[in-house]
């Protein structure tokens, strides 16, 4: 019987799938995943073949007069389980199945695969024992090493047991372990430059979060290194993230998924369940640089200048590259005690409050609202903070006796070509300094508590992300690499983990305010914007089983006990003429 093939389009603002008839001639060379050339509303656009069946299975609800032929195959695309991941992702994410198709499929059309080079026999380097035995039992794993320390042993030792795809936050870094492993023996793809490698078959496949959709086979294990990095979340709609859909690959093909991270994340901790690889006590000092957290509370001019005395001492010494680092974009509005410095927290998220016009303090996290009165020490009078920012550099420049033209500035808002003169000694900007200085001794962040207190239930695994960077930088000083880090919050248990690498402690402390709050890992939550959200909203809060309550920007929050529950009901809505609604799954900075 002839075959029926159930095309995607890959047409921007095409939310379906359409079946069309295999010809006779093209049977023998389209199968699923594959490109091809179709009719679609006039016109012949391209597509990807989801699905094939028989025209007298019931495959197709169309009458098999009026399927249309597809025109032509167009080259290799997704295979048979990434096909699966994407229709389960879309579904996770409450996203479209296209966008997800395209992250799986190379720029340029692929005709023919090259042969499969595996070398990992030749390879004579051991890795890891443990990660090695791990995978060979098909067992998960998360790895915490300090941000110092390579992951070659883990890959090595993932990569010598069978074809391993890893994820990294950047394509730079990919090439970076590229190269290593390459050096090691092993053939390597590096993606998605090299799709078409990877497809025919190597040791290691590896590249950014898109990577995760790859066309590898014969898969024996997925490693995702620095599982915590926001960079592994992909911001525009499905939001999903490389770690999650990692987790689910893994389980869908019953292979070993290993998450490695210096500072985990909550929801990695959760997946893992007690399986996680430390280093031993005694090397875990070599593994981080130092950290030195600056009590502003203890310095009388807390409240005049970001410029404390161990700064000041630090931007003296001459023969130290320093960073120094402040996000004044999205930057949260501090109120302090003028009695005794502590900063104005709520009593139940521990965020940084605000003073409504009633002059009540608001929680912008939590909503909950309270008397203007110290939690501490019970004063009513509080100072706002207001660094002087835009003097900040010249400032600096005064403090470390050196002209201003020798203290540079770099912004995430410089153009890719703006070259930062890396021979000054001397620089200050926003966290993008962390990516494009080099050869850095000191990284002081001057004014830590913009993040740490912004109205963001992850703020501390966001300022956790920040830190483990600029340790990775520092960690290659020959000069005592140093991260100093300027606070009112020294207490802070992200702070103090890295400060004392009693990270199990601050893990323990984030657990158990998510699971008293339900937010991720313990409940879902998405975010609901666009045209018509206000009645969409008004129908959800109908809902026994979600939670919906409106956010200041206009967009609305929506929590249930779990994501199953969750985007059931999402998946369902029905959207009337004129909705034009953006669904934010797991959204980042909530």
């Amino acid at each position: 019987m002839p075959l029926v093939a159930r095309v995607v389009p890959d047409v921007t603002g095409v939310d379906k799938v359409f079946d069309y008839l295999i010809p006779r001639e093209l049977e023998a060379s389209i199968h699923l995943g594959d490109r091809v050339r179709v009719p679609l509303h006039g016109r012949n656009v391209p597509g990807w073949v989801a699905h094939i069946g028989e025209t007298d299975s019931g495959f197709s609800d169309v009458e098999f007069s009026k399927l249309r032929p597809v025109i032509k195959r167009l080259g290799y695309g997704p295979s048979r389980d990434v096909i699966e991941l994407a229709e389960w992702a879309s579904q996770r994410w409450c996203g479209r199945l296209r966008s997800l198709f395209v992250a799986a499929t190379p720029k340029n059309l692929i005709t023919a695969l090259p042969s499969p080079r595996y070398q990992r026999e030749r390879v004579a380097v051991e890795g890891d024992v443990t990660v090695a035995a791990a995978v060979a039992d098909k067992q998960s794993l998360l790895v915490r090493t300090g941000p110092v320390k390579s992951p070659m042993d883990v890959l090595i030792a993932a990569a010598k047991s069978g074809p391993t795809l890893v994820i990294v936050p950047t394509v730079v870094r990919a090439r970076l372990f590229a190269s290593s492993l390459k050096r090691h023996g092993f053939s390597v793809a590096v993606l998605p430059d090299e799709w078409a490698e990877a497809a025919g078959g190597v040791d290691i496949a590896i590249g950014s979060r898109t990577s995760v959709y790859s066309r590898v086979p014969h898969l024996a294990s997925i490693v995702v290194i620095d599982e915590h990095d926001d960079a592994l979340k992909e911001e525009r709609t499905p939001t999903w993230h490389a770690r999650d859909v990692a987790v689910h690959r893994s389980h869908m093909l019953d292979i070993s998924c290993i998450m490695m991270s210096p500072l985990p994340s909550i929801a990695a901790v959760q997946w893992a369940n007690g399986r996680i690889l430390d280093s031993p006590p005694n090397e875990r000092i070599d593994e981080w640089p130092t950290f030195q957290i600056v009590d502003r509370t203890l310095d009388e001019r807390w409240s005049q200048s970001l410029l404390s005395s161990e700064l000041i001492e630090e931007l003296r010494d001459h023969s130290r590259r320093i960073v120094a680092i402040i996000n004044v974009k999205g930057r949260a509005r501090l109120l302090a005690c003028a009695t005794c410095k502590t900063l104005g927290r709520c009593e139940s998220c521990d965020a940084a409050v605000e003073i409504n016009g009633d002059g009540s303090f608001s929680c912008p996290r939590c909503f909950l609202q309270r008397p203007q009165v110290c939690l501490k020490c019970g004063a009513a009078k509080f100072l706002v903070l207001k660094p002087g920012v835009s003097k900040l550099r010249d400032e600096i420049a005064r403090a470390a006796g050196r002209p201003l033209h020798d203290v540079s500035e770099v912004t995430a808002s410089m153009d890719a070509d703006d070259s930062v003169d890396q021979s000054k000694m001397l620089f200050v900007g926003t966290e993008a300094a962390l990516h494009r200085v080099h050869d850095v001794d000191t990284v002081v962040f001057l004014d830590i508590d913009q993040e740490l207190s912004a109205p963001h239930y992850r703020s501390s695994e966001i300022v956790g992300s920040l830190l483990v960077t600029a340790a990775r930088v520092v960690g290659r000083s020959v000069r005592n690499g140093k991260v100093m880090v300027q606070t009112h919050n020294a207490e802070s248990p992200v702070l103090q983990a890295v400060a004392t690498l009693q990270i199990d402690e601050y893990l323990e402390h984030e657990q158990a305010m998510r699971q008293v709050m339900k937010l991720p890992p313990f409940g879902a939550l998405a975010q609901l914007s666009g045209v018509g959200v206000h009645d969409v909203a008004a129908t959800l809060a109908s809902n026994v089983f979600l939670s919906v309550s409106a956010s200041r920007d206009g967009s609305y929050l929506v929590k249930a006990q779990d994501w199953k529950t969750l985007v059931e009901v999402l998946n369902g809505l029905e959207m009337t003429k004129g909705v034009k609604l953006k669904i934010q799954v797991d959204p980042a900075r909530v």
